[in-house]
């Protein structure tokens, strides 16, 4: 439950927060992620975002993650994207295919939370690196919408490898094949319509599936980890789309599970020396805990991180007070560019606004920071915006209670934003909306 707010005076606070800010150079200064070096022992970094499209929060993540990479040895980029998208991704940026990602990776809405220059530029730059690395770096994908794309990876894999289990699994996905393009429709005709579900079929395809593993993994160990995985998204997101009609609790904590769960299969098959940087918004990568969402029974990626691997897991946030951001209006709508509201007198925001830095990262799980981290416990308000923004309604739908000295271990602020640069594509079906701010 939330501590009751302290109401400390804002302007001991405010100073408080100028005294340890760390200004930091602009984005294209090669400096800009040295001060992010502190972190390169930690086994797994999230660094989270206030919205799905700012430039601002997407460009200092590639930097960071840049440094990380190049300098602290982190072999993963983990995003809250598709596996099967960001296999291509990965693909293309290990030097596995030529042909290039952005021809057939995310094409469905919202095109523009992946498919943008920033993101195109760090890929472009892992190519590069991976060229002349002794184990390239993998950009894979956390989430669980790829229903159907997963189904017809699995489908693939096997067609290769063993036509007869081919087969037996074309039978068994056989119940989920009219519904992969509208997995949503499968969920209300299950839960609310009471018709039979497919869970034990897509059960037993991964049982059969996991029992190739010793065989298979001798023959060729990628292959098969990539069709593993993509069976298991079959698997979570059978359940996640009967769970949305249950209530968001059940269906958010089942879909950020399956992202701890990848994340974790990610390090082990990467090796015990494995690090990686996980990219995603910041409810998902802050300790739920510490927020409205855990206090209503909600957990999240950053608290499982958090629990799981201790001081070795590091909580980033960023945030900003204005600007512009690439968003909708409704689920599957036009992408607009919006100006972003100032933040309210009563958020954490309006609090690093007043400490006045344009730039600056605040870290406070450090030596000679535990009054910093005090003060920040108290409940305040914290905007989060994700593909859909509702300025009119901002308050109810884009900002919710945090504890921030618990919520995270460190904040990178900007005081004003603007909008990610979307590549050109088609616009293609979307998936259906997600609880809270349409992450």
């Amino acid at each position: 439950m939330p501590r009751t707010p302290a109401h400390a005076d804002e302007a001991a606070l405010t100073a408080l927060l100028l005294r340890h800010a760390e200004p930091l150079p602009a984005l294209d200064d090669p400096e800009f992620a040295a001060a992010f070096d502190r972190f390169g022992d930690a086994r797994v970094v999230l660094i989270g975002e206030a919205s799905h499209g700012t430039s601002e929060f997407y460009r200092a993540r590639a930097a960071i993650s840049r440094r990380l990479i190049e300098r602290h040895g982190f072999s993963i980029v983990a995003v809250e994207g598709d596996w099967p998208d960001a296999a291509a991704v990965d693909a293309w940026a290990r030097g596995r295919t030529l042909h290039d990602w952005r021809q057939t990776a995310f094409r469905r809405f919202p095109l523009w939370m992946w498919r943008n220059r920033e993101v195109d530029g760090f890929v472009r730059w892992l190519r590069d690196f991976n060229q002349g690395a002794a184990r390239p770096v993998e950009f894979r994908g956390l989430d669980v919408y790829s229903l159907g794309a997963s189904l017809e990876a699995v489908l693939q894999y096997l067609d290769g490898v063993d036509p007869a289990a081919a087969q037996r699994a074309r039978q068994r996905y056989g119940c989920l094949t009219p519904w992969q393009d509208e997995p949503a429709a499968y969920g209300q005709r299950v839960t609310l319509a009471g018709k039979p579900s497919c869970e034990q079929a897509v059960v037993e395809q991964l049982r059969e599936l996991l029992a190739l593993r010793l065989e298979r993994l001798r023959e060729d160990d990628e292959a098969f980890f990539h069709a593993e995985r993509n069976a298991r998204v079959v698997l979570a997101a059978e359940q996640y789309y009967r769970a949305m009609y249950r209530g968001s609790t059940a269906s958010w904590n089942l879909r950020d599970r399956h992202m701890f769960e990848t994340l974790r299969a990610l390090l082990a098959h990467r090796g015990p020396d494995a690090k990686a940087l996980v990219w995603a918004h910041n409810s998902h990568l802050g300790n739920a805990g510490a927020t409205e969402m855990g206090w209503s029974g909600q957990t999240n990626l950053g608290e499982l991180c958090r629990t799981a691997f201790g001081h070795n897991a590091v909580l980033i946030g960023q945030s900003t007070d204005r600007g512009t951001v690439a968003a909708a209006d409704n689920w599957d709508e036009p992408m607009q560019v919006k100006s972003v509201l100032p933040s309210r007198s009563d958020s954490w925001e309006r609090l690093f606004l007043q400490a006045g830095q344009p730039a600056a990262l605040y870290d406070w799980r450090g030596p000679g920071r535990a009054e910093l981290r005090a003060a920040l416990l108290e409940p305040r308000l914290e905007r989060a915006i994700g593909v859909i923004y509702r300025p009119r309604t901002e308050r109810v739908s884009h900002y919710f209670h945090a504890e921030l000295g618990e919520q995270f271990d460190a904040w990178l602020w900007f005081e004003e934003t603007r909008a990610v640069t979307p590549l050109p594509g088609p616009r293609a079906a979307g998936v259906p909306d997600t609880w809270p701010f349409a992450e």
